[in-house]
């Protein structure tokens, strides 16, 4: 696109002032147009799962999608593409050009806090998916933005940590993860990382030009992740844009050093020339075709989002019990307080707000309409902030539900206000005044559902007072905790206090937040939540209680997760244990009633220490709002389980290979090299809870055969065909994930054990068979070793259904 005459024209007729004006955004979601030109703003919004648009506000819902983890767990490329299509959809019904995703940082470890987001442990995987996910977005005329370039595998000190990782793992890991959505899907964007890779920090990093332009080609836009751009220095390296606006590290800066001839305006000239060529390829700069014309998918959001539930859904284990048909039970029991209250996304700005949220609970009295369901809450799971339910509030303005707020200037003149339906509320830039606000006010009045002492909640950063009834309940400056945006924004500190209440009659609050200013990348964002905190609860009598209605029931389904703390951008996890004492729930209703079946809801490896006392286990990761929907489809059979793990599960924490992964002395050694997740686990010889690509269905299959050429060459060959004998042998469809995983016995270079090669789906009848093509990329016989190279003689290629069931084996001889 850069190499059109009619852009450099358009750049050579630029000032330098308006060249460098383009290389920083507008606001915080958009850049700057040039109307002299023709050139009109880009609008960014974050994804990856939903598109929330330029505003955080319930008023304008969004679809939320399945997390990338679920994505990943279907192994499904035309699925991806779908889910792509899809978000293309919402973000031409948003205003939107460019979506901010795919995530497809490694799965390196089950501590990442941010591993929902993100999509596997093995490249291959997520190579294939995001660049269907890519093409998915951009043949409807959105750009897709593959991120976080590079090694931003975890949350602590991303800002700050320097990850040490040698060139051949580089190459055969963490950039092999990025690399066909660019060569292959062609992606308009990349997004650098907050982080530093071998001493050089993301956003000057020599990776941006290799191998990421110079080697694949790429002709897009390098954006910095939001903050991420924190010096003039990055301006000499291969990183186009600065987010967010109007104010960064280039501008004047930029100009002066130019003009002092620090840095060459043919330096400038590239950056304009990209930007304008992104503008160009989204019909954004006049005179100019779009490149792909902006489509609207022929796909229902709302019926995608409960199919692809279905479709990344795992089942660990069956004893039988799965599916259940309908007519035959006549009692159910529902519990786990995340039945009712479930996690479909993860925290942070990967968060979308969905126009309605299917629970478990829901889903499965949707399901068996003839069965009596009762629910038990079970265990206290979620301990931070439970947002005030629209239903119990009043706005004190308009009359209906919600909270009325109101900004005022350092005069004490109001200059904005809204009336809201939430309590959880956040502002970036927009409509809101946010730099000119001195004070924002929040009125509501709440009608209690209990009496007593009820504990409130805030999460800010600067100075809350709360007025209850007129009386100042709380009163305090909140200090945030570190300097990095998105903890200070999406995850503030938690203050507490409490009030008197009566069930049903109305208590008038008021809050007044005064913004913490100064604070890092808070200008122009703001974020204020307030809810109820958790009562003193009785564990012991809510297991009991759940286990004495299960003694009654037909089926118990038990839903047990993570909660709001445990998985979100900027924090980590430090123990993969379901919190609270859910585990204790399931077990005891294990030992009451062997038709137990445990739905899994999070976003990453947890410890299932009942796997093996259930009647069923069954992984719905952060299924986005149909979720609940899909889980009664699954019970009963009307879907199947078409999920197989995108990372290893462990059975002890003490087996994970890598598991704490706090910076020492500023940095993180990627040591374990090419050995990341699954191939970590076979170099250390240790067994997890579940393996690599493990997955059950509905059915049952046997592999009858497999083919492969014997013998291909790096000179001539590009793919290598591996033909295999599939048989559903069961009595009923179902779908397989046929993989093939390579291995080489004796190898002079230091290879994993065993490695993914390729992999496909496939779909049949009962009794039916087929012959699966699994197409190999040559490269899956390759190493870096200041280049591609290949080691001649004999690799083997297995067939299975995951990494640890390999069932056929044949031979290829690379030239």
């Amino acid at each position: 696109m850069s190499a059109d005459p009619r852009l450099h024209e358009l750049c050579a007729g630029l000032t330098l002032e308006e060249k460098v004006r383009l290389l920083t955004g507008r606001d915080f979601w958009s850049t700057h147009g040039l109307e002299r030109i023709g050139l009109r703003p880009v609008v960014f919004s974050d994804g990856p799962s939903g598109i929330r648009g330029q505003a955080w506000d319930e008023r304008d819902p969004s679809v939320s999608l399945p997390c990338g983890t679920a994505l990943a767990a279907s192994w499904d490329r035309e699925l991806a593409m779908a889910y792509g299509a899809v978000l293309a959809g919402e973000a031409r019904r948003k205003g939107v050009d460019v979506v901010l995703g795919p995530t497809i940082n490694m799965h390196r470890t089950p501590g990442g806090g941010r591993s929902f987001e993100a999509f596997s442990e093995d490249p291959v995987l997520t190579g294939d998916l995001a660049a269907a996910y890519v093409e998915g977005i951009q043949r409807h005329g959105v750009g897709a933005t593959p991120k976080h370039y590079l090694c931003n595998d975890f949350e602590t000190d991303r800002y700050t940590v320097d990850v040490r990782v040698d060139e051949r793992s580089l190459r055969e890991v963490y950039l092999a993860a990025f690399e066909k959505s660019v060569t292959q899907a062609g992606a308009w964007l990349v997004m650098s990382s907050y982080n530093s890779v071998n001493g050089a920090t993301a956003s000057e990093n020599d990776l941006l030009e290799t191998p990421l332009n110079d080697e694949w080609g790429f002709d897009g836009v390098v954006v910095g992740d939001w903050t991420g751009v924190r010096s003039l220095r990055s301006a000499r390296f291969s990183q186009d844009l600065v987010m967010p606006g109007p104010d960064g590290p280039w501008g004047e800066a930029l100009v002066k050093a130019v003009e002092a001839g620090e840095i060459d305006e043919t330096v400038v000239d590239r950056k304009v020339l990209r930007l304008l060529g992104l503008a160009a390829r989204l019909g954004r700069l006049d005179g100019f075709a779009p490149a792909a014309p902006r489509s609207a998918p022929q796909l229902d959001p709302t019926g995608f989002a409960r199919s692809a539930a279905a479709a990344g859904s795992v089942l660990l284990e069956n004893r039988g019990l799965l599916p259940v048909d309908p007519g035959r039970v006549r009692r159910i029991l529902v519990t786990g307080q995340t039945a009712q209250r479930p996690l479909v996304q993860g925290g942070g700005s990967a968060t979308v707000v969905p126009a309605h949220v299917i629970t478990p609970l829901e889903g499965v009295r949707a399901a068996f309409p003839g069965a009596q369901v009762e629910y038990r809450p079970g265990p206290l799971v979620e301990n931070g902030l439970d947002f005030l339910p629209p239903n119990r509030t009043a706005n004190p303005v308009t009359g209906g539900d919600g909270v009325h707020v109101r900004f005022t200037d350092a005069a004490g003149t109001v200059i904005h206000t809204e009336d809201r339906h939430s309590t959880n509320l956040v502002w970036f830039g927009g409509e809101a005044p946010i730099e000119d606000t001195a004070t924002v006010d929040f009125a509501t009045v709440y009608r209690p559902e209990t009496s007593g002492r009820i504990r409130f909640g805030v999460s800010s950063v600067g100075a809350v007072r709360v007025e209850a009834d007129g009386v100042v309940v709380f009163d305090e400056e909140i200090e945030p905790v570190g300097t990095d945006l998105g903890a200070a924004l999406l995850a503030a500190p938690v203050r507490a206090f409490e009030i008197e209440a009566v069930a049903g009659e109305p208590v008038e609050l008021r809050l007044t937040h005064a913004p913490r200013r100064g604070a890092e990348g808070l200008r122009n964002a703001l974020g204020f939540r307030f809810g109820l905190l958790p009562p003193d609860l009785d564990d012991d009598r809510l297991i009991a209680d759940a286990v004495t209605a299960a003694d009654e029931a037909d089926l118990v389904v038990v839903v047990v997760g993570s909660n709001k703390e445990l998985e979100a951008e900027g924090e980590d996890r430090r123990t993969l244990t379901l919190p609270g004492r859910q585990d204790d729930l399931v077990t005891a209703l294990a030992a009451a009633n062997p038709a137990t079946v445990a739905i899994v809801n999070c976003g990453a490896p947890m410890l299932l220490p009942w796997a093996g006392e259930v009647g069923a286990v069954l992984q719905v990761w952060f299924g986005g709002q149909e979720m609940g929907h899909a889980v009664g489809d699954l019970l009963t059979g009307r879907a199947e389980p078409g999920g197989r793990l995108p990372s290893t599960w462990p059975a002890a924490e003490g087996d994970v290979p890598i598991l704490a992964i706090e910076p020492v002395d500023g940095r993180v050694d990627y040591h374990e090299g090419v050995h990341v997740g699954y191939r970590n686990w076979l170099r250390l010889g240790r067994t997890p809870g579940y393996p690599f690509g493990h997955g059950l269905g509905y059915t049952t299959w046997s592999l009858d055969r497999i083919l492969a050429p014997a013998a291909l060459s790096p000179a001539s060959d590009e793919t290598v065909t591996v033909r295999v004998g599939v048989t559903n042998t069961g009595g009923r469809a179902g779908k397989q994930v046929v993989q093939v995983y390579a291995e080489r016995a004796g190898s002079a270079v230091d290879r994993p054990a065993i490695w993914l090669a390729g992999f496909a789906s496939v779909l049949l009848e009962a009794g039916e068979s087929a012959v699966v093509d699994v197409v190999v990329p040559i490269r899956a016989f390759a190493h870096w070793d200041s280049g591609w190279q290949y080691e001649p003689g004999e690799f083997a290629l297995t067939a299975g259904f995951s990494s640890a069931d390999r069932r056929l084996t044949t031979t290829v001889r690379v030239a």
